[in-house]
C-alpha cells in the first residue's frame, strides 16, 4: 500500500515543479516583453525633445491642430542593388493654423530633408513597426528643424508601399 503512494506524490510533485517552470517562464517573458516594449516606445516617442512630448500629449487627449497633407513621396530606397523604392503619404499635425501656413511656405526644404531620409532606409529598417515608427519619429524632428520649433505635433503614414 505505501507502493502506491509513492507514485501518486512523484507525480504531484512533477506537476507542481513543471506548473511552477511554465509560470516562472511566462511571468518572465511578460516582464521582459512589457519592459522592451517600453523601452522601444520612450526611444521614438520621449527622446527629450518638446516636440515629442507634445505629441505624446496630443495622442493621449487626442488631435489638437491642423492636419496637412504633404504631395506623394515616390524614392529609392537605400538597397545594394537599387531596385527597392518606397512610396509614401504623409499627412502632417499642425499644432495651429499658422503652423499650416509655414508647411505650404517650406514644402521644398520639407520635401527634400524627407526625400534625404528616406533614401538612407534600407528595406529592413521599415519592414518592421518599430522601424516604421522610428521613420514617423524622423520625419516629425526634421520637419521641426526646418521650422525652428515644435510645431508639428505628429505625422500620419496614410499610405506605404514598400516594393
Amino acid at each position: 500500500m505505501a507502493d502506491e503512494q509513492e507514485p501518486k506524490k512523484k507525480s504531484k510533485l512533477k506537476w507542481l515543479v513543471l506548473v511552477f517552470i511554465l509560470l516562472l517562464l511566462g511571468g518572465g517573458g511578460y516582464a521582459a516583453w512589457h519592459f522592451y516594449l517600453a523601452d522601444m516606445l520612450n526611444k521614438t516617442e520621449d527622446g527629450g525633445s518638446s516636440a515629442k512630448k507634445v505629441s505624446a500629449e496630443a495622442k493621449v487627449s487626442g488631435m489638437k491642430g491642423t492636419v496637412v497633407p504633404l504631395p506623394v513621396f515616390r524614392v529609392n530606397l537605400a538597397d545594394p542593388l537599387g531596385k527597392r523604392f518606397i512610396k509614401l503619404m504623409v499627412e502632417v499635425e499642425a499644432a495651429n493654423q499658422d503652423v499650416a501656413g509655414e508647411l505650404e511656405t517650406y514644402q521644398a526644404p520639407i520635401r527634400d530633408a524627407i526625400i534625404l531620409l528616406l533614401s538612407s532606409k534600407s528595406n529592413a529598417d521599415l519592414a518592421t513597426v518599430e522601424g516604421k515608427l522610428v521613420l514617423k519619429s524622423e520625419i516629425t524632428d526634421r520637419i521641426n528643424q526646418i521650422l525652428g520649433g515644435p510645431k508639428v505635433l505628429q505625422v500620419f503614414f496614410t499610405d506605404i508601399v514598400i516594393q
